[in-house]
């Protein structure tokens, strides 16, 4: 547990590095293309696409940076920012933080263990708050680069968590700290539904 909580603290020590500043009406039309996938202000309608409408400009710039290197795999987004430049994920970037975002609702039978794991951890299994990096609305820290949570699709949030846990071929973008692929294996296949569904709900 305090191994964690160091981690999350050098984490939020290191999240200053500096990124372009992106032009939010300028990202409006680089953004067009993506309306497909995540409509056109940013809320999709489709749960395995994530809402990018509220999203903070620093974490969705290095969403897109890692997405483009390779970093991050998402096969839906397959050579979709090859020819983008650093400007226009920038652009697009700031564009998104700028719209506002919807919010869904969360499964009643799941909602207080989502509640209790995202406010409070589990001190059992050594799982710190969600609250400590995303705060406890779920807005995030857009400064430090921690997402905006609150609304997001249930679906979208689950596969992430279980990515995050992979021993191999999973998510691990989460910097060199590793934070979330630390607190990812220690959630259940439950713990991963109650909190995913918890958030979705979550204004």
């Amino acid at each position: 547990m305090n191994k964690l909580i160091v981690s999350l603290l050098l984490t939020v020590g290191i999240s200053g590095i500096a990124h372009a500043a992106g032009d939010a009406t300028a990202g409006q039309a680089k953004a067009a293309v993506c309306g497909a996938c995540h409509g056109p202000d940013g809320n999709s309608m489709a749960p395995n696409f994530p809402k990018l409408a509220g999203q903070g400009e620093r974490y969705l710039n290095k969403q897109l940076v890692d997405i483009k290197s390779g970093k991050r795999t998402v096969l839906e987004m397959t050579g979709l920012l090859t020819n983008l430049s650093d400007q226009d994920l920038a652009d697009i970037a700031a564009y998104y933080s700028t719209q506002k975002g919807s919010v869904g609702a969360a499964d009643p039978k799941i909602v207080a263990r989502g509640e209790a794991l995202f406010r409070g951890g589990d001190l059992a299994k050594g799982l710190p708050s969600c609250t400590g990096c995303h705060a406890p609305d779920g807005k995030g820290n857009a400064a430090a680069g921690f997402p905006h949570l609150g609304g997001q699709h249930a679906q979208y949030i689950a596969k992430q968590l279980t990515d995050f846990r992979k021993e191999e071929g999973g998510r691990t973008n989460d910097g060199d700290t590793k934070t979330m692929q630390t607190i990812a294996k220690r959630l259940s296949d439950e713990d991963i539904a109650a909190v995913s569904s918890y958030i979705q709900g979550l204004h």
